[in-house]
């Protein structure tokens, strides 16, 4: 791909989170904007760690010193909201503090930051039940209603491989195996399209079913579960060398890629292939840091990564936001939740921040990813 024209694409988010840091002092944004817009909301999201990881990048990219004077000011937010209890009765651990405080660990040393993301760690891991061996994605530990694990899990997982790394306790990346061997063995069917969420039975922990919460149905392929599970795949393979990983990688990866519409921007589910549902570009830029990954880790060849160059430059050419434009985000037609009627064609955190992620993948290609 042209590096150059990443480059530049990675400038323009730049100048445009830049240009909008003030929008947010103080705050976050919102898993969603409302009419192109992020209001400025609290840090109790699971969408809020994007944010800060969107700051790191920034200061990777240009060390301008306003990216990381305001990661390190998120900080001390994040270790008021574990100690607080705010929005951590899930499992998205990693996606609020890997992205935020071990990154900030990993960039600058931090003690406080690697104290904080160990706390976030130890929360993820009491989320496991012996009785099914996977982590409970949301709600009360051992609500009959919540007994199930989703497939978004699978990027929380690098955040235990780090805390055994660190700590030198074998028992997160346990903990992170076993759970991943669940996931695994339930979320992705037989024509490797994938179910967003499964049920365990709580007293036996035999598997139940595979349901949705976000897809059009429980029996379609929601585009952002899918590609969770390919960049799911593609990190947890990074830790564990796995050799089953690769042809399920493989499986998953092609399936997207089969589905895709002809400007490569992923219908919100692949039961729709053409007219006027919306677009969530953000399960595909998702999908191609996945495969960024998994050509890294030799996952994959020369046309899959052609793909995701293609993909992205279908991205930066027409979903990519403009500094001139109105508006505070960074890719355009995005979708949260289309049958929960939320942020449905706007920006969403996660879709920006996987959008740059890819791009400096494209120009750093030797960048270490904060999984």
């Amino acid at each position: 791909m042209d590096a150059d024209k990443a480059r530049r694409a990675l400038d323009g988010a730049m100048t445009i989170t830049e240009t909008h840091l003030g929008d947010f002092t103080g705050g976050f944004p919102p898993p969603a904007s409302k009419n192109g817009i992020y209001p400025k909301g609290e840090n109790t999201e699971w969408t809020a760690g994007f944010y800060t990881g969107l700051m790191w990048m920034f200061w990777e990219h240009s060390m301008r010193p306003i990216f990381r004077e305001t990661a390190e000011r998120h900080l001390v937010s994040f270790r008021d909201r574990l100690d607080r209890r705010v929005g951590v009765d899930n499992h998205d651990m990693g996606f609020v503090f890997g992205l935020s405080c071990a990154a900030a660990y990993k960039l600058t040393g931090s003690v406080f930051a690697k104290e904080t993301a160990l706390l976030a760690a130890d929360n993820l891991k009491s989320r496991f039940h012996e009785k099914g061996q996977f982590l409970q994605a949301w709600g009360k530990m051992g609500d009959p209603s919540e007994y199930r694990l989703i497939i978004d899990c699978l990027l929380n997982l690098p955040l235990l491989y780090w805390a055994a790394e660190v700590t030198g306790d074998n028992s997160y990346r346990v903990t992170a195996e076993r759970h991943l061997e669940t996931a695994r063995n339930t979320v992705i069917r037989e024509d490797f399209s994938t179910h967003h969420t499964f049920y365990f039975d709580p007293e036996t922990g035999a598997p139940l079913r595979g349901a949705t919460k976000q897809g059009y149905s429980d029996t379609s392929t929601w585009s952002r579960g899918q590609a969770w599970g390919i960049c799911g795949l593609a990190l947890n393979y990074k830790y564990t060398k796995d050799p089953s990983i690769p042809p399920q990688w493989a499986g998953v990866t092609e399936y997207f890629l089969r589905h895709l519409p002809g400007d490569l921007a992923a219908y919100w589910d692949f039961h729709f292939r053409e007219g006027d549902e919306p677009r969530d570009s953000s399960a595909s830029a998702i999908t191609v840091c996945g495969i960024l990954e998994g050509y890294r880790q030799g996952l994959c060849g020369k046309e899959t990564i052609e793909m995701a160059y293609k993909i992205l430059e279908s991205l930066i050419d027409s979903y990519a936001a403009r500094a001139e434009e109105a508006g505070n985000g960074l890719l355009k037609h995005s979708t949260y939740g289309r049958l929960l009627g939320a942020g449905i064609d706007e920006f969403t955190l996660w879709g920006d921040y996987f959008y740059t992620e890819a791009l400096m993948r494209i120009v750093y290609p030797d960048w270490a990813a904060y999984w």
